[in-house]
């Protein structure tokens, strides 16, 4: 059963988080930008041996939209996490964060290095450069005989063209272009996405992403201030947080670990079993 919480941002806004499981705090930022938590689920079933505090990003669930529609920049989602740290009262944080989530906990983790104790960062980047597009691009011809292929392509370059008004619409073009994030779209996979349906997408937040933050920010710098143990999960099918990715991360963070498992960029549904049982052993070790 998933609890809500509330807080206050230091901007007066309302903002919401779900509490699921047992055991020690694991704190954890979705991605999108824009998404809330419900598509981390109890993240392969994490929850099992840690209290999963899930955090509902500006925009998202029940957490106050800002009146800003550029109020979604990194330092705005950091700040909403270190709020939600002195809402908890922790002292120091376990912090898992996944795609945009997982640069919004590198941002946090670097400004704020005597906050986290262990991080985990899950199919995630700290740039975007010609060589992850080349990654990307390669990774989607991959899947090019698929019969979803023309569809998923026709609504990813809607997307990140901005040619959406609405979270209804851009939610459809993100439901569309799922597939892609999987090393395979099978059944289990297409009920996966078909249960996030009424799921609403922040159409401010990915579009400020996609046009201004996507192609030009750039962690690496912030990466060597980072202090607390940290587990970095790749997909080896991820088509766009892959290998590239990842070794931005492990040759920049001074004290970090690699583990790749088979599956995509939802990793924790592809790989349920292997994706808790690295995550724990990694918490567990601190």
């Amino acid at each position: 059963m998933s609890l809500a919480g509330r807080f206050v941002n230091r901007a007066g806004m309302n903002l919401t988080y779900e509490v699921s499981g047992a055991g020690p705090i694991l704190v954890c930022h979705p991605g999108g930008p824009g998404f809330s938590s419900g598509y981390l689920g109890n993240l392969g079933g994490l929850d099992s041996l840690r209290t999963l505090v899930l955090l509902n990003p500006r925009g998202t669930a029940g957490s106050d939209r800002p009146a800003d529609s550029r109020a979604y920049e990194i330092d705005d989602y950091c700040n909403d996490l270190e709020d939600l740290r002195l809402r908890l009262g922790l002292e120091t944080m376990e912090l898992l964060g996944q795609s945009h989530g997982g640069v919004v906990a590198i941002d946090y983790a670097a400004r704020f290095p005597r906050r986290v104790k262990t991080l985990v960062l899950v199919t995630t980047l700290a740039r975007f450069s010609e060589a992850h597009a080349a990654a990307m691009e390669a990774g989607m011809a991959r899947r090019s005989s698929e019969p979803w292929y023309p569809d998923a392509v026709a609504a990813l370059e809607e997307e990140q063209a901005g040619k959406f008004s609405t979270d209804e619409e851009v939610g459809a073009l993100v439901s569309r272009e799922m597939p892609f994030y999987f090393a395979t779209y099978g059944d289990e996979e297409r009920a996966y996405v078909e249960s996030l349906a009424g799921s609403r997408v922040n159409a401010d937040a990915l579009r400020l992403f996609n046009s201004e933050i996507f192609e030009t920010f750039d962690l690496r710098p912030e990466l060597q201030r980072i202090r607390a143990r940290t587990l970095v999960v790749v997909g080896e099918d991820d088509f766009i947080t892959g290998a590239v990715a990842a070794r931005d991360l492990t040759e920049s963070i001074p004290s970090v670990e690699l583990v790749e498992l088979a599956g995509g960029h939802y990793i924790f549904v592809e790989s349920p079993g292997p994706f808790r049982d690295a995550v724990t052993a990694f918490l567990q070790k601190g």
